[in-house]
């Protein structure tokens, strides 16, 4: 078969382990997961009630237009419902974005180190990359500028950056999109948004007003707590939206996430509590690395990037053979730290135990 050439040059996106299969190969009766930035204390009560309370309709598709869901976005975030596209997860709006502007010619630039499926995509495309070094652990616009070329489509800049949990300033990030030209698309993916407490942080649906080129990615499946359910969103105007809807394939946005969604929006409290409950858990991380002679980057996410001077993987077998399945960063360029999703008190205090104990026998 005649298979795109660079498709085998790719691996698949590679998950973290699974609870089941981890209790199964070591014998443990408990597993705790800080791997794939899940929220620990589930999703909304209202949420629940919603899904109970749904109508038995697994025959049906899904509403292809999303219309409740789209109308609790639209007037949550106070944009036109033509300004909002809907995603099977965050992931597959960047699926699309690559889809409708990325092709052997074209160019698209991101940094070195940040979410992989910006360059996976762009790889099956067969588009020329630019991934920019960053400079300790943040985008370096000002490289990201002098690598536009007349090739360039589309810029990715992912705020806060996973993995390294860093954000840009809203003075840099204006006077970026300042400088970028109108016909490059810049993609503001902020998956990890609701857990932002900085002071300084921009508000980026504001931003959209005032950036023909620009679109704002975010998603469910964080604080929300709808990781299985897969349900992720872009705000644009609505050239845009107009432009990338031809892309996105029907019925993308599944029944039971479209009405989960919409449920999760209207209980912002759960949101506040949960955004609280991490910046305690962050402080719980901070405290140790800063006991530990350990280096960090401060994070506005749920998760947090350790460096323990030490090989990464052999790090993420100790904590997996003790119950914890975290990230190593081998494959996230950073070969001697690992990330670890912020956790309840409790998970939180039982997985620097046993990094006290890899430390101190490494």
């Amino acid at each position: 078969m005649r298979w795109k050439e660079q498709l085998l040059t790719l691996t698949p996106y590679k998950p973290g382990k699974s609870i089941d299969s981890v209790k199964r190969e070591y014998n443990l009766d408990k597993i705790v997961k800080l791997a794939s930035n899940e929220n620990p204390f589930g999703s909304s009560k209202k949420v629940l009630e919603t899904l109970q309370s749904a109508p038995a309709s697994l025959a049906i598709y899904p509403d292809g237009y999303a219309t409740a869901l789209r109308e609790e976005l639209a007037a949550f975030l106070c944009v036109d419902q033509e300004e909002i596209i809907l995603g099977n997860g965050s992931d597959n709006l960047i699926q699309m974005i690559s889809r409708a502007l990325l092709h052997p010619g074209a160019s698209t630039i991101m940094s070195e180190h940040t979410f992989s499926q910006y360059k996976h995509n762009a790889v099956i495309e067969g588009a020329v990359i630019k991934e920019i070094p960053d400079i300790n652990g943040e985008h370096d616009l000002d490289a990201m500028l002098e690598a536009i070329d007349e090739q360039t489509n589309v810029i990715w800049v992912c705020s806060p950056n996973n993995p390294t949990g860093t954000y840009i300033l809203k003075e840099r990030l204006t006077a970026f999109l300042d400088k970028v030209p109108e016909q490059i698309l810049v993609v503001l993916d902020e998956a990890y948004y609701e857990y932002v407490t900085a002071e300084d942080y921009y508000d980026s649906i504001s931003l959209i007003r005032k950036y023909p080129n620009l679109i704002v990615l975010r998603t469910f499946s964080k604080i929300y707590g709808l990781a299985s359910l897969r349900v992720g969103y872009g705000v644009a105007n609505r050239a845009i939206i107009k432009a990338l809807e031809p892309a996105r394939e029907p019925f993308n946005a599944n029944s039971l996430g479209q009405l989960a969604a919409a449920a999760a929006i209207r209980d912002q409290e759960f949101v506040q509590f949960c955004r609280d409950q991490n910046r305690l858990g962050l402080a719980q991380y901070y405290d140790f690395c800063e006991q530990r002679g350990l280096s960090y980057y401060p994070s506005q996410t749920n998760f947090i990037l350790i460096d323990l001077q030490a090989d990464s993987d052999k790090a993420f077998q100790f904590l997996l053979e003790r119950g914890y399945i975290v990230r190593s960063g081998k494959a996230l360029g950073f070969p001697t730290s690992v990330r670890i999703t912020v956790g309840t008190k409790e998970q939180n205090e039982g997985v620097l135990e046993a990094l006290s104990e890899f430390l101190d026998k490494n």
